[in-house]
């Protein structure tokens, strides 16, 4: 889905992790179309949305909130480059809205920008995929709810794997061979997304480690991510790796169109492949960086939150109670209908059923097999730190034990912030 991702970024974190996720399709653009809803209470609420690609995802969210009798909902259906630098602008002024969908962030909950949700979650949490519920608590309280769940994996065409008598890798040479055999002429054999950041912390995890550990401590820096980070180098400059494409890796243009053999990219954009494909396409985890690493699959995704600091709180955690956990119909509808997307309800998950076959099928395999969920304290401070360690050291071809130290330095200055 556009960006219906996450990471801290996560898939998409379109924003966050400056990978985002609009996926496939052309984004609305902001307009004076705000959607008012057509409640019977005298409450007026404003909820912010990035506009999603997808088709069809603006008037949903606009008829859920129609449907709705316990407060007038407006819709702010925002260009997708301009969220989050008009969200954090907005949340500091009066006409901050009441709500608003983005990514759980330690920072949000440590202003007390963002409300404690733990009584409207509570009630329903077993059914909560576990990790849904983890990266959204802290110190025993909950604050967002979450939306949609985002994998992200790579994507080939099985019919130029077996022309080139190609596998499908399971590590991180075999993904650069792979790479090497299936570039042909104008076709590249890998498409990571033009500045590599999507790939970021699937190749750390596939390393056997990551990017905090339980303690909030540095767990990123460790032999076999510099590994990884010297077969990046060697991929980037491989002349196999599509760089430079129309659009990013969360959108499918780039395999659909050919210029490619293999793409990153999210389970939202599986119909459009399959539309233009057919049964030619298949999915992949990211391959083990190292021989003792393990394949990974980030899981990005959207959350809503309500401003702590609005008019209008209790209203607005009304209103996310009962759309975003009583209104069932309606989550699987958000999750399934406009791109695919796994629902973190379990309960929904398990019956949606364009998620039972064929592709999507496997989708929820890898995603179970391999997920890896938000770690709420990892910052965007802390997401540009390891985006310069790729600028310097994949990008460019700098010592990538010195660009780690300088990113510690940075992470750890933030963990200090957060955490003392």
């Amino acid at each position: 889905m556009s960006a219906m991702s996450n990471s801290p970024f996560s898939r998409r974190s379109l924003f966050r992790a400056a990978a985002g996720m609009t996926a496939a399709g052309t984004l609305a653009a902001c307009g004076s179309n705000t959607g008012r809803a057509g409640g019977s209470s005298g409450t007026n609420l404003t909820q912010y949305f990035h506009a999603y690609g997808e088709e069809g995802t603006e008037p949903a969210i606009k008829r859920y909130a129609k449907a709705y009798k316990g407060a007038n909902v407006t819709t702010q259906w925002i260009t997708a480059a301009d969220f989050e630098n008009k969200l954090f602008a907005t949340l500091l002024t009066d006409n901050a809205p009441d709500l608003f969908e983005f990514h759980p962030q330690i920072q949000m909950v440590k202003s007390g920008q963002v409300a404690d949700l733990t009584d409207i979650v509570e009630p329903v949490k077993a059914d909560f995929n576990p990790a849904d519920i983890a990266s959204h608590t802290v110190d025993g309280k909950i604050y967002g709810v979450r939306m949609i769940d985002d994998p992200q994996f790579f994507f080939y065409r099985p019919s130029l794997l077996e022309k080139a008598g190609v596998k499908v890798p399971e590590t991180l040479d075999e993904l650069i061979e792979a790479a090497a055999k299936l570039t042909t002429g104008k076709v590249k054999g890998l498409y990571l997304g033009n500045d590599l950041h999507a790939v970021i912390n699937p190749m750390i995890w596939s390393a056997g480690a990551n990017t905090l550990d339980d303690k909030n401590q540095i767990a990123y820096h460790t032999p076999g991510v510099i590994e990884g980070i010297k077969k990046m180098r060697k991929l980037f400059t491989s002349g196999d790796l599509l760089l430079g494409a129309p659009t990013d890796y969360w959108d499918p243009s780039a395999l659909n169109q050919g210029l490619c053999a293999i793409q990153f990219c999210g389970m939202w954009a599986m119909p459009q492949f399959q539309k233009v494909l057919g049964d030619d396409i298949g999915v992949f985890p990211f391959p083990k960086t190292i021989d003792s690493g393990k394949q990974s699959v980030t899981n990005g995704g959207w959350s809503m939150f309500v401003n702590a600091k609005g008019k209008n709180v209790d209203a607005a955690k009304e209103y996310v109670k009962w759309l975003w956990i009583e209104q069932k119909k309606y989550q699987e509808e958000w999750a399934t209908s406009y791109g695919f997307h796994i629902p973190p309800r379990t309960s929904i998950a398990q019956s949606a059923a364009k998620l039972k076959s064929s592709l999507p099928a496997e989708g929820v395999k890898l995603f179970n097999e391999f997920g890896h969920f938000d770690n709420i304290g990892w910052t965007q401070a802390m997401i540009t730190a390891l985006e310069d360690v790729f600028a310097n050291s994949v990008r460019k071809d700098g010592d990538p034990e010195a660009s780690l130290d300088k990113a510690d330095i940075a992470v750890n200055r933030e963990l200090k912030k957060l955490f003392g």
